[in-house]
């Protein structure tokens, strides 16, 4: 139960924490902050508290007590550490994370859960958890600190790689508490990572359990260390920072902010949505870097600004190599402070991943323990090296394209907005969308993308993902729509939205671009924002004009593009398109809450495709339209 009377509060605190803790946690001002802080440790019963500051001191121990309790490996580069996940514990638990919602209510695409119930479960397990423990307690703000786009939050966990972790994503926020004292309203986290095995990894992954309680703007997880489970100020904030936007009238988002350079070292900004494994690491990297995963944007003046809630990365490894990812792979190999997990450690020190562009090594140690070449699984199954979602944690500044206005309070201006996915025969590789509305409904909220091998069911079948951000989705998604909508209504200057596809085949099942094409795309993108080149008139959008793209090939890559190609490329093919329509009406068509609006946009949409095909047939060259 939480404390109720002041003074239980303060006997709490003051019997759990040396002096030097307590009168760090005195020096913030806020009776709801000592409130909380005092529940959770009746709860979970620690040793000790850690109050961190933020500080170097404070975060040079959470390093060392890191490896000291071998949550975390170092290796031969200095700075250099790896944390192993349990071999159950290696990506986000879907089937174990849920929004707790009072009276057991449901919402589409989401996995929902009656509150009280999921409260009862998650203290249960919590009770006595961190017992002979040190309970560490961190300040961190999501957003540039003192912004009007700053959200404070307090991650309490029993883990030192989780805190690690928080210490280098996102902005230690101390001094902001202490500022604001009891004004201070701030998103809360707890976690422990429960009973360990003897590779210091959480042990009872039955008992694993992510709650976000939407009401008390609390997040609970238990018996997990994996990042995206336990690293409470990143996809798990998402979902309570979605709800928040939502009733504040502005939009909590999964995609990356770039500063894009233009003719004459102009730089626009863009932010990007794509599902995992559909090139948003890769685009992000092409530009001036402000973020690579998540933004908040809002209305100020009747622009859009963005800011990055973090200030670090937590990205995939896997075929991370010098030839493809020049940037991401010099920060992993030079000295500094990053966080691998589930890789390799060889032999001599070093870390290896798959695809790292080296040769297999013989042996090592990776999340399964011991690891040698042919090792196989209890099934006879191979285990590579490293796990398909090994991960590396570190800060943006370590980025030598890190745009210098990083952390602006104010944010900067988003001039376009790009959504993808992985589609091998629907979507030209570039298109932009006639205003914010068609963009929103026919791309953003069309967004699909095929299951690769590293997804579950069949390799090739599209999964629905609007805007790139159902998995945390924490409110009904026709709401959530209304909002984008309404969102657009407010702006004096939307952004002009576009949507790409990296993936486009031909018949025989080849790419029908390069990895490297993506500069173009982004060129001709930065020069539609600033209205330099036409565009082509199609039933979808608007398109490149060949001769166009042309120029920017010869400019960006030094490459001669064939009108063959891009015939190939930016034919509009109606059938696929039509096909489209009808997955995402059938979707939208179950949800109560779709906004009239979208089946409007979407019928303008097939009618002009049905027009276009009884006039020209299908595929349609893009000449046809000029």
């Amino acid at each position: 139960m939480m404390p109720s009377a002041p003074d239980e509060v303060y006997r709490v605190l003051r019997n759990s924490m040396n002096d030097e803790m307590y009168r760090r946690l005195m020096g913030i001002r806020n009776y709801e902050l000592h409130r909380f802080i005092a529940w959770a440790i009746n709860l979970c019963k620690p040793s000790s508290v850690f109050i961190s500051t933020g500080s170097p001191e404070d975060l040079e121990y959470v390093r060392r007590r890191a490896i000291e309790t071998g949550e975390e490996i170092p290796t031969k580069i200095p700075g250099h550490t790896v944390h192993f996940d349990h071999p159950l514990d290696q990506a986000r638990a879907r089937e174990d994370t849920a929004i707790l919602l009072p009276g057991g209510q449901k919402l589409p695409f989401i996995r929902t859960k009656d509150r009280d119930e999921g409260l009862r479960e998650m203290f249960s397990l919590l009770d006595g958890i961190m017992r002979g423990r040190e309970m560490l307690v961190g300040f961190y703000s999501l957003g540039p600190k003192g912004s009007p786009f700053s959200i404070l939050a307090v991650q309490i966990t029993d883990s030192y790689y989780v805190m690690h972790s928080e210490n280098i994503l996102y902005r230690p926020a101390y001094d902001e508490f202490v500022r604001q004292g009891e004004k201070a309203r701030f998103l809360k986290f707890i976690h422990s990572q429960g009973e360990l095995n003897e590779m210091k990894q959480s042990k009872n992954i039955n008992r694993r359990r992510i709650y976000i309680d939407l009401v008390d703007e609390t997040v609970y997880s238990v018996n997990t260390q994996y990042g995206g489970n336990s690293i409470g100020l990143k996809k798990l904030a998402l979902r309570l920072t979605i709800k928040r936007a939502m009733e504040e009238g502005w939009l909590s988002e999964h995609m990356f902010i770039i500063g894009v350079e233009g003719p004459g070292g102009r730089i626009t900004y863009f932010t990007g949505a794509f599902p995992s494994m559909s090139g948003k690491t890769s685009t992000a990297m092409l530009g001036r870097l402000i973020g690579d995963d998540l933004a908040f944007l809002r209305n100020v003046n009747g622009e859009v600004r963005a800011v990055n809630p973090e200030v670090g990365v937590f990205g995939i490894i896997e075929g991370i190599n010098p030839i493809d990812d020049p940037l991401i792979y010099e920060v992993l190999t030079k000295p500094g402070e990053v966080i691998f997990s589930n890789v390799l450690i060889t032999e001599d020190g070093d870390v290896y991943w798959n695809g790292k562009g080296e040769p297999v090594p013989e042996r090592g140690i990776n999340y399964t323990g011991k690891w040698w070449r042919g090792k196989t699984d209890d099934k006879g199954n191979p285990i590579p090296p490293s796990h398909p979602n090994a991960r590396f944690t570190v800060s943006l500044k370590a980025f030598r394209n890190l745009d210098p206005r990083y952390d602006d309070p104010n944010g900067v201006v988003i001039e376009g907005m790009i959504f993808g996915g992985r589609d091998s025969d629907t979507w030209v590789p570039v298109f932009e969308a006639f205003n914010w509305e068609h963009g929103v409904i026919t791309i953003a909220a069309s967004l699909e993308s095929e299951r690769t091998a590293a997804v579950i069911g069949k390799p090739g079948e599209r999964e629905f993902n609007p805007m790139a951000i159902l998995d945390f989705l924490s409110v009904d998604l026709g709401i959530y729509i209304t909002n984008y909508l309404r969102f657009g209504e407010g702006l004096r200057k939307p952004p002009r939205i576009f949507g790409v596809n990296y993936f486009l085949k031909d018949e025989q099942g080849r790419f029908l671009n390069s990895k490297e094409d993506k500069r173009v795309w982004l060129q001709w993108m930065e020069r539609r924002v600033h209205n330099e080149v036409d565009a082509i008139t199609t039933p979808i959008g608007y398109i490149p004009r060949y001769e166009d793209l042309k120029e920017l090939f010869r400019e960006v890559l030094n490459k001669d593009y064939k009108l063959e190609d891009y015939n190939k490329q930016f034919a509009i093919r109606v059938g696929k398109l039509l096909d489209k329509i009808e997955r995402v009406w059938k979707i939208y068509s179950e949800i109560p809450t779709t906004p009239r609006r979208l089946f409007e946009v979407l019928e303008e949409q097939r009618q002009r495709l049905i027009e276009a095909r009884r006039r020209y047939g299908d595929p349609i060259l893009p000449s046809i339209f000029t």
